[in-house]
């Protein structure tokens, strides 16, 4: 799967939901991971984060939105329930990108809405537990941009297998200027 994610959290304050993100963003292979103003016990989420991802991948610490400071062509992607997001089965993943999830009680502050280039919202009755949502979150980009053999037809089918990967011809993305004579 080319490019890479990350994903975060604006005012978390349950150690155990940062813990648990943490984790399985450690475990969906998350190229970082990181908090916006974050409230909450650094070493209580290593209860929940047995795999003790801020040693494994780079964790981002900001204190507030503005101080906030992705990769370059990185896409800020928020996960809320809002009118305008879009629906998490019809999203298309960027190629890189940071996912942030808001507060316990009170989703994403208005400033980091704004500032969010796409919002997404996962399609169910009512709001589920933060590392839930996160956790479906990169499942569905792992489904969506990993390369997977297709479901079967029916039910109990079994999968075709994957078939092998076959490469193209070079792609040359800038001509070079020639020189005469060498």
């Amino acid at each position: 799967m080319r490019g890479y994610f990350g994903i975060g959290v604006e005012g978390i304050t349950k150690p155990m939901n940062v813990g648990s993100l943490f984790r399985t963003a450690h475990a969906f292979g998350a190229s970082f991971v990181f908090t916006i103003d974050a409230k909450y016990e650094r070493d209580d989420a290593e209860l929940s984060d047995t795999s003790r991802t801020a040693q494994q991948v780079p964790l981002h610490e900001f204190a507030t939105v503005g101080t906030l400071r992705l990769p370059r062509d990185c896409t800020l992607v928020g996960v809320e329930i809002t009118d305008d997001a879009e629906l998490l089965p019809s999203f298309r993943h960027p190629r890189c990108a940071a996912y942030v999830l808001g507060a316990e009680r009170g989703g994403l502050s208005p400033e980091l809405v704004n500032a969010c280039d796409q919002l997404v919202k996962i399609p169910t009755k009512f709001s589920v537990n933060l590392a839930v949502a996160g956790a479906i979150v990169m499942y569905d980009r792992l489904t969506s941009l990993g390369r997977f053999a297709e479901r079967p037809v029916a039910e109990g089918g079994l999968a075709a297998p994957l078939p092998p990967h076959e490469f193209g011809p070079p792609v040359m993305r800038r001509r070079r200027a020639t020189t005469k004579g060498g």
